[in-house]
């Protein structure tokens, strides 16, 4: 019977493991399961559980944004019997009620890569440290201009993306311009930025914005992304212009598109997270809990580290080998 009532309750989820008594039920809900950061992310859940004696399950929404879906996904998990759901929310309010009905059953709830609003709202939240991530491509650009006036271009994510601000925010801190600090969702604005836009993250969208950012602005020679994929448009639109050659361009992912990118001297240098860590460390930590009762609470830095194409005194970074070795994505 109680198999029965699992393979009823996992329809629409993917069994990742094989069935075995008395093991830990932990489920994993990405934002989609074609994004490469995603399918990387499942990875390392797939092989911390298997490595450990847990039992995955995991689900995924449709597209980016798609709550419905990690809606039915965390119900779906909750009636499988898991004691511990992941998930990395598409809309950051609208899965709250959802995540407190979970909570109120006892379930371990950490978020990861990107917290809940309010970040209360899971036990815990792993992910990258987006200000640290903007911070170090802001210390890089920086040395590498050593002293050279900036006119800069953020192509950012959309308004009030806690995500979007940390790393724009940290890159101009890094930079040393004024700028808001890690709690701030809006976006600083000082007088060395020309240009701001939003690129969605996308690279089509990215190549508008900066084609829009240039044509408001031709001498712009510092361009900071929200992500590589914006990056590749920006250079587009650079190359397109005859302007490629002059501008610098740093970025935050470490995708191994991304690190190919910097290889061909697209991208200056990115900070690289780590997709497979966040959800290895989760995974650890809904076996603990299923063991010992144990919580894991607040928030844990998952990592991130600057690749560069080429090293700049007084900056530490890694090379783009380190950076393929590490990336997630086709390589």
């Amino acid at each position: 019977m109680l198999q029965t009532r699992i393979s009823i309750a996992l329809a629409s989820l993917t069994l990742a493991l094989p069935v075995f008594a008395n093991e830990p039920v932990i489920g994993l809900v990405t934002k989609t399961e074609t994004n490469p950061f995603f399918v990387k992310m499942k990875e390392g859940a797939v092989a911390e559980a298997k490595a450990k004696g847990a039992k995955l399950l995991s689900a995924a929404g449709k597209a980016d944004g798609d709550n419905a879906g990690q809606v039915t996904a965390i119900e779906n998990m909750i009636a499988a019997g898991a004691k511990t759901i992941l998930i990395a929310p598409n809309d950051s309010k609208a899965i709250v009620p959802t995540i407190k009905k979970a909570r109120q059953k006892g379930i371990l709830i950490i978020a990861l890569d990107s917290p809940t609003d309010p970040t209360d709202a899971t036990d815990a939240l792993f992910a990258t440290d987006n200000f640290k991530a903007g911070v170090l491509i802001g210390e890089y650009a920086k040395a590498t201009f050593a002293g050279k006036p900036a006119k800069i271009a953020t192509l950012d994510l959309f308004p009030g993306h806690p995500v979007g601000a940390q790393r724009h925010n940290g890159f101009l801190q890094g930079f040393g311009l004024q700028s808001f600090d890690a709690k701030n969702n809006e976006l600083a604005k000082p007088s060395n930025v020309v240009c701001m836009a939003d690129s969605f993250g996308d690279q089509a969208k990215g190549q508008t914005a900066m084609e829009n950012c240039l044509q408001k602005n031709p001498d712009i020679n510092l361009v900071y992304t929200i992500n590589e994929p914006a990056a590749a448009g920006a250079f587009n639109a650079l190359k397109k212009a005859g302007k490629e050659k002059n501008v610098l361009i740093v970025s935050v992912d470490g995708g191994c598109q991304g690190i190919k990118d910097l290889k061909n001297g697209k991208i200056a240098a990115t900070s690289q997270q780590y997709p497979l860590k966040m959800a290895a460390m989760g995974v650890a930590a809904g076996i603990e809990y299923a063991k010992t009762g144990k919580k894991p609470a607040g928030y844990t830095d998952t990592g991130v580290m600057l690749i560069a194409a080429k090293p700049v005194a007084g900056i530490e970074s890694k090379d783009s080998k380190t950076g393929m070795d590490l990336c997630w994505g086709n390589k």
